[in-house]
């Protein structure tokens, strides 16, 4: 199976894939328990052909679409691109985000930089 990396801000396959498990899901989890969960211990969401623990139902999505993509009926195919059109949609409006901070940003030294100078 897949190694598991407890430290960096964001978990994930190391090809750049989404993120799988959340952070403090996999410190938990180590633990052998999941934060916010009212199954007792039980991850949220599990892959049912590789039994990998996920945080989101969302991530458990994305990644049968990612590593097991000969295995899904058509049904899980709809559910695997819903997922993925959600998370662009996410990424999207963040970079978005990110850029609007960072114009805000770069005006707003250089008006402070006209007064200062």
């Amino acid at each position: 199976m897949g190694q598991v990396l407890v430290a960096g801000p964001v978990t994930g396959e190391s090809r750049g894939r989404a993120p799988a498990v959340d952070t403090p899901a996999v410190a938990t989890a180590i633990d052998g328990e999941f934060e916010g969960n009212d199954r007792g211990g039980e991850p949220p969401a599990r892959c049912p052909y590789c039994d990998r623990p996920f945080r989101r139902e969302r991530y458990e999505r994305l990644h049968r679409g990612l590593e097991h993509p000969d295995r899904l009926s058509d049904r899980e195919r709809a559910a695997v691109e819903r997922a993925a059109r959600e998370e662009h949609t996410a990424m999207r409006r963040f970079r978005l985000y990110a850029l609007g901070v960072l114009v805000l940003l770069y005006f707003g030294l250089l008006i402070l930089a006209a007064f200062v100078v």
